[in-house]
This record gives C-alpha cells, sequence and structure tokens, in this order.
C-alpha cells in the first residue's frame, strides 16, 4: 500500500526552518492505517517480542494496536510529570530542541525483549533516550520501528547497533517538494 498519499509536509512547523511530516489522514484512513500496524507486526514478528514501548505522543498511536496486533502489553515513555509513580528520566536532544523522556522505573523486567515504535526517526535522540531507559532497566531493545524515516536528517551514530525498521523514508527532495506523491 502506498502511504504517501497520507502524509503530508507542513513547512516551518512547529518552527521555522522545520519541516511536520502530518499523519493524521493516514489515522483517519482504516485500511491505511490497519495495513500500517499489520506492516510493524508482521516485521518484528519473529524477535521475541515481550512488550512493545513507546514515547508519547504520536508513538502512542502505533505502539498500542502493534501491542495488541502481536498479543502483548504496553509500555508508554512519557514526558516529565505525566506518570504516576517513581520514574527514571534520560534527557534528548530533538531536531529543534531538548527535552526528557520519563518511565516508570519498574516498567521493564530484566531480559525483557522490547520492541519501541515511533512515528518519526529523525537525528534519533528520542529512539536514543528510550533505548537507554529500557536497557538500564535490564531490558533489551530487540528491534525499533518508525513510520517515517527522515533521512535528509543527520542521524546519531549511537542509533547502528539497532536494528531499525521504517515504513517510508524521506529525503531532501521531499522537503522542498520536488518529489511527485503518486496514490497508489
Amino acid at each position: 500500500m502506498n502511504l504517501r498519499p497520507f502524509i503530508h509536509r507542513v513547512p516551518d512547523f512547529p518552527i521555522k526552518g522545520i519541516t511536520f511530516w502530518d499523519i493524521m489522514d493516514l489515522l483517519r484512513h482504516p485500511e491505511a492505517f490497519g495495513w500500517t500496524v499489520e506492516q510493524f507486526a508482521k516485521q518484528f514478528k519473529d524477535n521475541a517480542i515481550d512488550t512493545v514501548a513507546a514515547p508519547e505522543s504520536r508513538g502512542f498511536l502505533f505502539g498500542c494496536p502493534v501491542a495488541k496486533e502481536l498479543g502483548i502489553g504496553f509500555v508508554p515513555i512519557r514526558k516529565p510529570g505525566k506518570l504516576p509513580r517513581q520514574t527514571i528520566q534520560e534527557r534528548c536532544t530533538l531536531e529543534y530542541g531538548v527535552t526528557t523522556m520519563e518511565m516508570h522505573e519498574d516498567a521493564i523486567s530484566p531480559g525483557e525483549r522490547v520492541l519501541l515504535i515511533d512515528d518519526v526517526l529523525a537525528t534519533g535522540g528520542t529512539a536514543l533516550a528510550c533505548a537507554s531507559l529500557i536497557e538500564r532497566q535490564g531490558g533489551i531493545v530487540a528491534g525499533m520501528g518508525f513510520l517515517l524515516d527522515l533521512q535528509y536528517i543527520p542521524r546519531k551514530a549511537a542509533l547502528v547497533p539497532y536494528e531499525t525498521f521504517s515504513l517510508l523514508t524521506f529525503t531532501e527532495q521531499d522537503v522542498h517538494g520536488k518529489r511527485e506523491i503518486v496514490a497508489a
């Protein structure tokens, strides 16, 4: 299925110079959304995954249904102050700033194999912060799945050891609207 018609480029959002990729049409289209979830589950079904984890907020949109599709649990990774029990924290550098991610300190058991799901892979900062939270609890990052891979943004080298999978890639041509998007 061609997902590109469901993704829209929004220049200068949330700040000037940043290109935001709007996925709301994909979420509204049940066939496209269902196919997306199925592809993540299909890609990682043989990785002996115990749990799916995803960062706030758009990662939740894909992480929860992927966990259900795989028949396993889900662990939310949130921004500070949104989880009710004791947490561990990790700072991360984003494409346009710095933030902190949190996870309950008892969310992952030692040896638990965790699939990290998020909507966008840009610098890799969020993914690395989430991986650190998982690994600090003794978990194993058994894979990372992303809807969009923004290949035009320099990636952190520390992401290389992790198995990553993306359904779509976007290049500099996509940012400047030079690639024609054709519906399937």
